[in-house]
């Protein structure tokens, strides 16, 4: 695991191995090239190998497009981009090694539809749908050599990122939502598991959406 602050990291470690999972992780800022490859490094001398990598950071902006101010922008872009292509590069190089490996990148609907309704997030829903791309072009580029390469989409899920604005969109989900409400806990991890997993060993370059029927 890896993650930008260390009380972020410790908080999440405590909770694996309090579940006697076996996990390691380091403080990295994933738009780095030299923090990427010691996160790769470090796994590989931890473990041996690298089956699955979940691309999962993320960062957003909000701005009117003709307000956003462009070091935020590239901001956006370096990790929720830029990061992703880094991780997928550098694991990958690993995965190729042994012919075989699974990446899911976590996207976002916003890389599916506009937010027409506002907030305006022109750098996030840039990003997320470069990243959808990204994934069918890494697909394409591994999947004779053993890698599968798939996108999750969430919809709206509590999280640190999310809960800055859910409180803007809840009522509209409740009101128009095929199921009304927002993502519960546990309900975005089974596509996760699913794309790591044999059981999708058929699946590659595909973006699943997980939005409660929002994009349909």
């Amino acid at each position: 695991l890896c993650a930008r602050r260390e009380e972020w990291l410790s908080e999440t470690l405590e909770e694996f191995r309090s579940k006697n999972f076996r996990v390691e992780g380091k403080v990295a800022d994933v738009s780095k090239t030299e923090d990427v490859q010691a996160v790769v490094d470090e796994t590989i001398k931890t473990f041996g190998k690298i089956d699955v990598l979940v691309n999962n950071a993320g960062i957003s902006w909000g701005a009117m497009p003709e307000e956003m101010p462009l070091a935020q922008w590239q901001k956006v872009l370096d990790v929720n981009l830029t990061g992703c292509f880094l991780f997928a590069q550098i694991a990958g190089r690993e995965m190729l090694k042994n012919n075989s490996g699974s990446i899911i990148n976590i996207a976002s609907i916003a890389g599916l539809k506009s937010s027409a309704n506002g907030p305006f997030y022109a750098g996030y829903a840039a990003s997320k749908a470069g990243l959808i791309g990204l994934t069918r072009e890494l697909a394409a580029s591994w999947g004779r050599k053993g890698i599968r390469v798939n996108a999750i989409a969430p919809g709206f899920f509590h999280s640190r990122l999310a809960d800055a604005v859910i409180d803007i969109y809840e009522r509209s989900i409740q009101e128009t939502n095929v199921i009304p409400r927002i993502g519960e806990e546990g309900e975005l991890k089974g596509a996760a598991v699913f794309l790591a997993s044999d059981a999708s060993s058929y699946i590659t370059g595909q973006t699943i959406v997980v939005d409660g029927g929002m994009t349909v």
